[in-house]
Order: C-alpha cells, then sequence, then structure tokens
C-alpha cells in the first residue's frame, strides 16, 4: 500500500520518509502520480491548507493513503505572524533567505528573551476523499538575532532552542527529526499506522 504526500517539495518529502521509515508503506510525493494537482493554499488557518492539498489527491487515488500538511513559523511578539504565511512571507515566491531578512527587520531592537516563537505544523490522513486522522506538532524556541547553521531549510537558520544552544539549522539532522514540529506530526500517524497493521 502506498501513502501519497500532497507535496514538490523534495527536502520536505525527504524529511517526511526519514521519520516514517519502517511505516510499512510506500512513500511517494505529487511529483511520482501521473495526474497533475494544483493546490491552492489559501485557508485561513494550517488546517484549511492541509484539507486543500489532501482531499482533492484522495478523491483521485481512492486506493491509497493521502497525507497532507501545512506548517509554519509563529512569533508571538508578531502577534503570531507570519503563520499560515510563512512561506511567502516576503513575496509570493517563496525565498526563505527573503523570509528570513524580512522576520529579523520585523523584530530588530527585540530581545532574545521577548522572541518567542514556535513552528506549528497539521497533518490530515484521509483516503478516498474521507478524512481518517488529523494530527498537530509543535516546536517551542526563539527567533535568533542572526541567521546561524546550513542544515534545513525555510526559518530553521533563525530558529533557535536555548535547550541546545543552537539553532534548528546547526543541528544534525537525527535530532531535528526527533524533536520538530513535522515529527512530531509524523510519529503520530506513524503510531496510528503501527496500530492497523
Amino acid at each position: 500500500m502506498r501513502l501519497i504526500v500532497a507535496t514538490n517539495n523534495k527536502s520536505k518529502l525527504k524529511e517526511i520518509k526519514k521519520i516514517l521509515k519502517g511505516c510499512g508503506l510506500k512513500i511517494i510525493s505529487l511529483a511520482d502520480l501521473e495526474k497533475r494537482f494544483r493546490i491552492v493554499e489559501n485557508g485561513k488557518t494550517f488546517r484549511e491548507n492541509a484539507l486543500k492539498k489532501t482531499l482533492p489527491v484522495s478523491r483521485v487515488y481512492k486506493d491509497d493513503y493521502v497525507v497532507g500538511e501545512d506548517s509554519g513559523l509563529e512569533v508571538k511578539h508578531l502577534g503570531w505572524a507570519p503563520g499560515v504565511y510563512s512561506k511567502r512571507y516576503a513575496g509570493k515566491n517563496g525565498d526563505q533567505d527573503a523570509n528570513n531578512r524580512k522576520l529579523l527587520k520585523a523584530l530588530q531592537g527585540v530581545p532574545l528573551k521577548k522572541r518567542n516563537a514556535q513552528f506549528k505544523c497539521v497533518l490530515v490522513l484521509a483516503m478516498a476523499g474521507r478524512v481518517i486522522k488529523v494530527y498537530q506538532g509543535m516546536l517551542k524556541g526563539k527567533i535568533f538575532l542572526e541567521p546561524c547553521g546550513d542544515s534545513g531549510f525555510g526559518y530553521d537558520p533563525v530558529f533557535y532552542l536555548p535547550e541546545y544552544k543552537k539553532t534548528v539549522a546547526q543541528l544534525p539532522l537525527s535530532i531535528k527529526n526527533g524533536i520538530s514540529h513535522r515529527a512530531k506530526a509524523f510519529k503520530k500517524l506513524k503510531n496510528y499506522r503501527r496500530g492497523i497493521k
């Protein structure tokens, strides 16, 4: 049986495959399908966007599990922005360096102790157009004063974890895959899958 991950993001798919290793499903992405899907992420919440990714695919590929997730960064000092606009925070092209620059500029002069932030992931599992499960994962931290680290993607270089004294981009992938918001949500999915084998 297959699990279709409703994404074209290769970095995200690679991360998800590592988290779900051993789940007993063949994991593929939208890029592996014959039919092409145009997904418009215009929902007001992470859940709405996850549903927009998942349900159209699951209505066509009825014999497969389909999982869609939406995730992003929420910064308390900015009224929990950028939220669902995380990917296109600095413009619709989704340039992560531009996003990080805009974020750091918005927090200029704000001390580290007041830069509380969280990564949030909402995951929807569906089959044949029907939602089976919804999971959420969260990682709390702070926005660092400058980008640090070469690993990861998105806001990882500026998301600082006080307990590790590192940004997410400075962590080995093995640690990130154990603690990230996406890892927490997908581990719940993996546990659910174990229960129905």
